[in-house]
């Protein structure tokens, strides 16, 4: 498979004008499994949201392949160049929806990809908002349990157990 993290410097972006939706109204989602060459640990980042570790991810946006999106968010979110190496499938959005603004929040439909990390930056777009650390396949399992969806991503990437 193509390696992304292209030559052209990544530009990060905000808002949602060019997100993806399905039929089905669900967010469509694109991240990485981040992964050391020996496929030993992996890369979580803080999440901004709420307490706790998260993979990076983020919307897949309407002029982009989902490839794209995916590196794309692991540069914002994790200030890391990766490699994609394999497409780890759609993973549903298994919580209940959250209630938002007195409407119901959107569902969201992930797409995750096992990534080879190539370089990792001092100075990305979230490093004011986001720690970054490495875990080893239980760590990381156990720290991903409040997030079936990741965690799910997680056990389906090759990282030694």
């Amino acid at each position: 498979m193509a390696a992304s993290g292209s030559s052209r410097t990544m530009e990060s972006r905000t808002g949602r004008t060019k997100q993806r939706y399905n039929s089905k109204g669900e967010r469509l989602v694109a991240g990485v499994v981040p992964l050391t060459a020996g496929k030993d640990y992996v890369l979580l980042i803080q999440s901004t949201r709420r307490k706790g570790w998260v993979l990076p991810k983020g919307g897949w946006e309407i002029d982009e392949e989902c490839t794209e999106a995916a590196a794309r968010e692991a540069w914002e979110e994790a200030g890391i160049t990766v490699q994609i190496d394999y497409d780890l499938g759609d993973i549903e959005d298994s919580r209940p929806p959250k209630k938002h603004h007195n409407k119901e929040k959107e569902r969201s439909l992930y797409r995750f990809y096992e990534a080879t990390v190539l370089t990792e930056h001092e100075d990305w777009p979230e490093r004011e908002k986001r720690e970054r650390k490495w875990f080893t396949f239980a760590e990381a399992h156990e720290l991903l349990k409040e997030r079936p969806e990741l965690r799910t991503a997680l056990e389906r990437s090759t990282i030694k157990r």
